[in-house]
């Protein structure tokens, strides 16, 4: 992948076998020659008060999530989430031995 535009899905994993929860984002994607890549998107639809309240908590006890993109292997992607004031995530690809397991 050179780079994406469009929307992808964030999933919170407890282990291998139990996502826990599924969150719809609006992201860009930008890779630099190396390969590092960095992307800021934000929620594709607005967290009711039930969801603001389960994505806070996630965030809380881990900020690592799958992201999967449409159409790939569904196999996910480990990053690090990270959510400014206005609401804008920036995602960054999570070194080894950092968050979960993936799945």
């Amino acid at each position: 992948m050179d780079g994406f535009v469009g929307r992808a899905s964030l999933e919170w994993w407890a282990n291998r076998a139990t996502c826990i929860e599924k969150y719809d984002i609006d992201l860009i994607v930008a890779i630099d020659a190396v390969g590092t890549w960095r992307a800021r998107g934000q929620h594709a639809n607005a967290l009711d008060a039930t969801q603001r309240e389960g994505w806070d908590f996630l965030m809380e006890m881990d900020p690592y999530f799958s992201i999967v993109f449409p159409e790939e292997d569904q196999s996910g992607i480990l990053v690090s989430v990270v959510e400014s004031e206005d609401g804008t995530l920036t995602l960054t690809e999570a070194s080894e031995g950092d968050g979960p397991a993936p799945r």
